[in-house]
């Protein structure tokens, strides 16, 4: 009997392995659904990794630049201020750059060469250009337009010879008349017009104003016009290592000039302008101007405008010139504005010529 249930014992223990072996399959996981051949995960590749567009930044990430003159004049030092105050206070980026003068600038304003977007002039030079006279004779110049006029820059009439005391003294004298063409140029030709004499009455030379300063202090030469804000760096220089005279012109004189050219305002540099200058020496002067072409945007000249003549303080902190910043004698040049300019003027209750751009 024993025997018995021990073999029916064993017999179940079978069956139960046998039917655990017939249900029982290993486990193994899951297979991950493969997505159709293999797909990437949802962060797709670029078709075909395409390089990515070329953007062309804005004009005023780019930067505009402003050519402005020689190394040794007011229109570089100033400009240089000026571009560095724009670019820090505002979205427009300004680059001042040297250049030859107006005539130069101007040039390089002209959509064609690219060279530059805003530019300074005399604004007598910038009548010549729109009037096609002059250096700009039957070839009339209508792409710039003003943004604004910042100050007077006076016609000094420079020495360091004490017997010339008249314009009339120079007469077969080595006189530096700026480059041939330049404002500089003409307004020397002006001058001695007005005292019934030509270029070929003197020795003329077409020297800078860093040149004509380092010939006078050689001796090369006798006298030396500068047309620029005054103190000029170059005369300033000049005056503090050699006896430097300025000449002055008389009231009959200053009308001569005013009848060559309406652009001429008289002007006075006074006493203590530079070294050891004792009197007030009167003069004339035309006005410095800044222009654009159109491809300063009317956004662009608002803001170069705004920045400028809200920030009269800190600009003169920087260069004494900011001092004659007033929005009233900015606006008036003989020439057409920017249309964005002209916004800003307008809002300050000032009605400009727009140019049309």
């Amino acid at each position: 009997m024993k025997n018995k249930k021990g073999l029916i014992a064993i017999i179940a223990l079978v069956v139960i392995i046998i039917a655990a072996l017939l249900i029982w399959q290993p486990w193994k996981p899951a297979e991950p659904a493969t997505p159709a051949a293999t797909e990437a995960p949802a962060t797709e590749a670029p078709a075909e990794t395409e390089a990515p567009a070329e953007t062309e930044a804005p004009a005023a990430q780019a930067g505009l630049t402003f050519t402005t003159g020689g190394p040794a004049g007011t229109y570089y030092a100033y400009g240089t201020v000026l571009a560095n105050y724009v670019s820090n206070n505002s979205d427009v980026a300004i680059t001042a750059v040297t250049s030859n003068g107006s005539a130069d600038n101007i040039d390089k304003l002209d959509l064609n060469v690219k060279v530059a977007q805003l530019g300074f002039v005399q604004n007598d030079v910038a009548y010549y250009a729109t009037k096609g006279i002059r250096l700009y004779e039957g070839d009339p110049i209508n792409y710039f337009s003003a943004i604004a006029a910042l100050y007077t820059e006076t016609v000094q009439l420079v020495t360091v010879n004490p017997e010339i005391k008249s314009v009339s003294d120079l007469k077969g004298k080595n006189v530096s008349i700026g480059s041939q063409g330049s404002g500089v140029y003409f307004n020397a030709l002006d001058f001695l017009a007005a005292y019934d004499m030509t270029e070929a009455d003197i020795n003329p030379q077409y020297l800078s104003f860093g040149d004509s300063a380092e010939a006078l202090k050689d001796g090369k030469i006798d006298a030396a016009f500068v047309v620029a804000g005054a103190p000029t760096p170059a005369v300033t220089d000049l005056s503090t290592s050699k006896e430097t005279y300025l000449v002055a012109l008389d009231e009959e004189h200053v009308k001569k000039l005013q009848e060559i050219s309406s652009a001429y305002a008289e002007s006075v540099i006074p006493a203590g302008t530079y070294d050891k200058q004792d009197t007030d020496v009167l003069t004339v002067g035309v006005k410095a101007t800044i222009i654009a072409n159109s491809q300063v945007t009317d956004d662009q000249a608002y803001a170069i405008v705004k920045t400028i003549f809200e920030g009269k303080d800190a600009i003169t902190e920087a260069h004494a010139k900011g001092a004659d910043l007033d929005l009233e004698y900015a606006s008036v040049c003989g020439l057409a504005y920017h249309p964005g300019a002209a916004k800003y003027f307008a809002e300050k209750g000032i009605t400009v010529e727009t140019a049309s751009n």
